[in-house]
């Protein structure tokens, strides 16, 4: 039970910059104090004592924020960083030398009996966010990298990244370096991937690059739209000849000739007198 207690000790100190002491560490690191209450709700938890086992595992979560079932196996020295949002399942299996940061969820995939949370080898490092879903294995040496959702069976030596997990190296760098941010990025490497065939490609057809050519064509379509819609310098003149009125001023002048126009005269009987286009009266 000591060696444990010293090999989890141990494990912060050399895994985390900021541990000055061994006293900060017990008194201050919730992700410690999470696994004392483990280990404890866990020899409950082997003596039959399910219901304290239990109580004794929520009452880590109301304190730390770490949920660990009671019926979990975690090995000596695992390291669980920060550990807010850490949940660790009943039937999940930790191996020694592991390194949890905090919103990782070891958990089950359904309502299935028996075996249903993941198996974790020796000196895996999980980071922060990841989901590592289902009863299947990680080996060895693994790192599972920042919200990566895993729900196959991994192989030893391999960095994991993305949703759904993808190995994208095979006998990498130890775990051991602690860095989080030197992960190849999947979607990168498949562009790369593709630049080099088409570079390929057009060096076995022969195909010059028509990058420049291509420019200078957008060029001097764009400065020609430009031209176009442009407006001209002068303002158009008016054509020469009789003076042309527009509706509006054509509709005013008939006006101003049917008001100079007499009015015709009334005979007596109450009719016209004017002629009409017969010449009679």
């Amino acid at each position: 039970m000591f060696d444990i207690y010293k090999a989890d000790l141990k494990a912060v100190l050399d895994r985390d910059p900021a541990a000055r002491s061994k006293l900060e560490v017990v008194l201050t690191y919730s992700g410690f104090k999470a696994l004392r209450w483990y280990r404890f709700a866990n020899w409950l938890y082997r003596h039959k004592c399910r219901f304290l086992a239990r109580v004794a595992s929520q009452w880590c979560k109301h304190l730390h924020g770490i949920e660990i079932h009671p019926g979990a196996r975690i090995g000596k020295g695992v390291f669980i960083d920060h550990g807010v949002g850490v949940v660790i399942g009943e039937t999940a299996e930790v191996g020694d030398n592991c390194v949890i940061y905090q919103g990782v969820t070891l958990g089950g995939t359904g309502k299935d009996v028996g075996k249903r949370h993941p198996t974790i080898k020796d000196n895996v490092m999980i980071c922060a966010g990841a989901k590592v879903l289902g009863p299947i294995t990680v080996g060895e040496n693994c790192k599972i990298g920042a919200q990566a959702v895993l729900l196959k069976s991994v192989p030893p030596n391999c960095t994991v990244v993305g949703v759904p997990g993808r190995i994208v190296r095979v006998d990498g760098r130890p775990v051991a370096d602690m860095d989080q941010t030197r992960e190849i990025d999947p979607v990168l490497e498949e562009f790369k991937c593709l630049k080099r065939r088409l570079r390929r490609l057009e060096e076995a057809l022969n195909i010059r690059e028509a990058g420049p050519d291509i420019l200078s064509l957008c060029e001097e379509l764009e400065k020609k739209a430009e031209q176009e819609l442009e407006p001209p310098k002068d303002p158009p003149q008016k054509p020469s000849g009789p003076e042309i009125l527009s509706y509006e001023e054509d509709y005013a002048a008939l006006g101003e000739e049917l008001e100079d126009e007499p009015e015709p005269e009334e005979d007596p009987d109450g009719e016209f007198s004017e002629e009409d286009d017969s010449g009679e009266f």
